[in-house]
């Protein structure tokens, strides 16, 4: 008898893949959540022989636009042949009526998520500091996919997009918002007065970090694929950059309930080595990154207070969450920061 997870009902699941995909899997189906994840759940699904990754999004509340399945799908597929490293995109379910919501169905790629300094820092400060360059190439390599070439073209519209995202991180922010925040208002307007004109448009990936990507720390530390692409588009690639770097200062206190600690690990680069390491290697002007950089602690806020509210509820599965609603007052706080920088 399958093993019941919350959310993935494998009985099903088994019979839907028989159906649509014949031959990619046999027999029952075993599986467990995939720890890490803050946002769409994950699991790890084998039939002792082959072992699939599944996304669905959360079990309740769901902010508008987000947690699309759909989404993920289509950029996966669109970037198999470039040089961005992703899995292999199998089957993308809208009936709800199978699992109870719309899904995917990926490969499992060879690798490590990569999170805590500890899992980092035995590796050495300058393997470390190849693995971390390595993701900052792999962020430049993305931008310079020309989304025609790959039939993306369709797939967001850049033309206002630094705007738009104030607007909808400000409309998701009332859609999560339980209690009073300081500072909220006060970025939030800042944020309005002041978008900078756009950089030219490219794919971005809008949650591009460490932990979403796998390292194959056993042959020679190459990224083997890049993960969760809810957030993906087309706009302004200075905004990745600039989440990026948030995640990453965000990483190297040791005290913060939401992002991964392995920026920590020494070795790790700096900001300004980042910057420099990007623009290397995408030949992008960087000089307008403060706003981005607000908008980027702007947005994690928003994410760890919508994860803050689905706690509240009794919707999020795994542990840890607990305690995160404590940080979103500190995220705003250092968007404010790098806003006045």
């Amino acid at each position: 008898m399958p093993e019941e997870l919350p959310g993935l009902d494998l009985d099903r699941l088994g019979a839907y893949l028989d159906e649509v995909a014949p031959g990619l899997v046999s027999g029952p189906l075993s599986g467990s959540v995939i720890a890490g994840g803050r946002s769409n759940l994950t699991y790890d699904v084998t039939d002792g022989t082959t072992s699939l990754v599944v996304r669905r999004p959360p079990l309740g509340h769901v902010l508008a636009t987000a947690h699309d399945m759909g989404r993920e799908f289509t950029v996966i597929n669109a970037l198999a042949p470039t040089a961005v490293p992703v899995p292999k995109a199998y089957v993308h379910c809208t009936d709800a009526d199978v699992i109870g919501a719309e899904f995917y169905v990926m490969s499992k790629e060879k690798g490590l998520a990569i999170r805590r300094a500890d899992e980092l820092a035995p590796l050495g400060p300058e393997r470390t500091a190849d693995i971390a360059g390595r993701l900052v190439d792999t962020l430049a390599d993305l931008h310079a996919v020309d989304p025609a070439s790959v039939g993306l073209e369709e797939f967001g519209r850049p033309d206002g997009y630094l705007e738009r995202q104030v607007r909808r991180w400000t409309k998701q922010a009332e859609a999560s918002k339980s209690r009073e925040l300081a500072g909220y208002e006060e970025l939030r307007d800042y944020l309005g007065a002041n978008v900078p004109a756009s950089s030219d448009a490219s794919i971005v990936h809008g949650d591009f970090r460490l932990d979403n990507a796998l390292v194959d720390v056993e042959d020679g530390d190459r990224i083997t694929a890049v993960l969760d692409w809810e957030m993906a588009t087309l706009g302004d690639p200075l905004s990745d950059v600039a989440l990026t770097i948030v995640y990453q200062e965000m990483g190297r206190n040791d005290s913060n309930n939401v992002v991964a600690t392995a920026t920590a690990a020494p070795g790790y680069p700096s900001v300004d080595e980042v910057l420099a390491r990007y623009t290397a290697r995408s030949g992008r002007d960087v000089s307008s990154i403060g706003f981005h950089l607000a908008l980027g602690y702007f947005k994690l806020a928003i994410i760890t207070e919508g994860i803050h509210y689905r706690f509240t509820q009794g919707q999020t599965v795994g542990a840890g969450f607990d305690r995160i609603g404590e940080s979103t007052e500190p995220l705003i706080a250092a968007g404010l920061a790098a806003a006045k920088s």
